[in-house]
């Protein structure tokens, strides 16, 4: 099978980080861009040299999944660590193992600590969980891989915690942008559902008192469901089995043909099936189908479980983020959440990370009245977000306009040259958190930036790699940005290094004065 390119890269980078030292490192890929496959390939790579392989994770399905990609793709054979079966005695050089059972002190006390040379987290979001750690540090020098496609967890535990690095991440944006995931459209129901009084347990809302708020609003929100779904292969998340079931029902009474799933089916797997053949329209579960379950031809979800947790969000939402054939887009329906907090996860915190861009979007979509696609509003967000901020910087630099420095403050350039994930950057792993370096205030400080205000190494690097960068790429220096600025020139920090240095020559020519035939509001060099 061939890998597609960012699936290439990621291979190469996961191998180039373990190669440097980082043992635990991460991979970060989409829902429905091939994580299996790539950790697939790495395991080949693991077991190509001799290595033994243990594949963990915490449900069934995902165990399936891989031995099935590592037979079909990589021709591995596995053996499985699940329940009653073991690998004791089987010759495969790689285990799928569910964590459940192998967290068992008799089940891993079986296993001598350095019988595995590699281990790969699938859903890696969970790994810094107690039974995921006691089985990790059991074997506490294999080379670990976490692969997940929502890093952040809701119990606020950072993976960089236990991980050392990220080795790849490809973001949701650019998969779309690349073709390989559906475009997504968000359309607001004007619904006001009022969740204000149910409590928070573990970090998001209860789930059961999700369920008793919902109750009064169901009617409503399936009447709204009729009018935008008729022509829409839905999956609709609930917080209880018991809502799942009565909202099944409104459905149905409203034509719609739906059916409920949840894990005391028997009926499951028939029931799954039959909704991926077309014999039900609508799929309505209490959070069973977030992970190990793909329908392509998904596209339309429904959350009707508000949560403040990303990660779970995400995972919703990827389960209609895959392309079919026929399929134009997903569409996604929010809802107007009544809740005292201000946390609660939106369309926009699927496309973007930046907390004022994702309040923009969610402003702008509420009053839109019809779908958007989220890319489009996220450039329309970014656009005002960036605005705002340079009517701040300006006000900034006018303050600062006649003090002399050598050095230009690193959120003055963040601004002027429009870096949004640089603004924002927090860190994640364990070097990232340190000190900046001296190496780096060295490197800041002949780039032009002043050091002191960077909090930490990990966006002394981020910053030192944009600067290189655009040193590569032609674009104007830190020090033509800052003095062009100041005399009121706009955008300059998309400027090219020769556009700065000629129109720096002609103030220079001048004596220091803008020539009275340019409009500094106005002005965009002619290259």
């Amino acid at each position: 099978m061939e890998l597609r390119p960012y699936q290439q890269e990621a291979r190469q980078a996961i191998e180039e980080e373990w190669q440097k030292g980082n043992r635990k490192t991460l991979l970060v890929l989409p829902t429905g861009t091939g994580k299996t496959i790539v950790f697939a390939k790495v395991i080949q790579d693991c077991v190509a040299n001799g290595d033994r392989v243990l594949v963990l994770a915490h449900r069934e399905e995902l165990l399936e999944q891989a031995s099935d990609k590592l037979y079909k793709a990589c021709g591995l054979q596995t053996a499985t660590e699940m329940a009653s079966q073991t690998s004791i005695g089987n010759p495969a050089r790689i285990v799928v193992g569910s964590v459940q059972t192998m967290a068992g002190e008799k089940r891993l006390n079986r296993f001598a600590p350095n019988y595995f040379d590699t281990i790969v987290v699938d859903e890696a979001h969970h790994a810094i969980s107690p039974s995921y750690q006691r089985v990790l540090k059991h074997f506490e020098n294999a080379k670990v891989l976490g692969v997940t496609a929502t890093p952040d967890r809701g119990d606020m535990k950072n993976l960089g915690t236990y991980f050392d690095s990220l080795a790849y991440e490809y973001k949701l944006p650019q998969a779309i942008k690349d073709g390989y995931l559906s475009k997504i459209e968000a359309l607001t129901i004007p619904l006001n559902l009022d969740i204000s009084q149910v409590k928070q347990t573990a970090g998001d809302y209860s789930a059961n008192q999700l369920g008793d708020a919902l109750e009064p609003y169901l009617a409503q929100i399936a009447d709204e469901m009729a009018k935008q779904c008729q022509n829409r292969k839905t999956v609709v998340f609930l917080p209880l089995i018991k809502t799942a079931k009565e909202f099944t029902k409104l459905l149905q009474e409203r034509g719609l043909l739906s059916a409920e799933v949840d894990g005391q089916s028997d009926n499951r797997e028939a029931i799954l099936d039959d909704f991926a053949s077309g014999k039900y329209q609508v799929l309505c579960n209490s959070m069973l189908l977030t992970e190990g379950w793909d329908c392509p031809e998904v596209d339309c979800i429904v959350v009707l479980r508000p949560t403040k947790v990303r990660s779970l969000y995400v995972q919703m939402v990827g389960r209609g983020t895959r392309i079919a054939d026929g399929k134009k887009n997903l569409l996604l329906l929010d809802f107007l959440w009544n809740t005292e907090r201000h946390e609660l996860c939106h369309p926009a915190n699927l496309i973007t990370t930046d907390e004022e861009v994702a309040k923009k979007m969610t402003e702008q979509q509420e009053g839109s009245g019809q779908a958007t696609d989220l890319q489009d509003a996220q450039e329309a967000a970014e656009r005002d977000v960036v605005a705002e901020r340079e009517n701040a910087l300006k006000e900034q630099l006018e303050a600062v306009k006649h003090r002399k420095r050598r050095l230009v403050d690193p959120l003055q350039f963040e601004m002027s040259i429009q870096d949004l994930d640089l603004a924002n950057y927090q860190p994640s792993f364990g070097w990232e958190m340190g000190p900046v370096s001296n190496k780096q205030k060295g490197t800041l400080e002949r780039f032009g930036i002043d050091p002191t205000t960077i909090g930490n190494a990990g966006k002394a690097s981020m910053m030192i790699n944009r600067l290189i960068k655009r040193s590569q790429n032609g674009f104007a220096t830190v020090k033509q940005v800052h003095r062009l600025e100041i005399y009121g020139f706009q955008n300059v920090g998309m400027w090219s290094f020769e556009a700065a240095k000629k129109m720096i020559g002609r103030i220079a020519a001048n004596h220091w004065r803008v020539p009275y035939n340019i409009d500094i509001k106005t002005y965009v060099p002619s290259e």
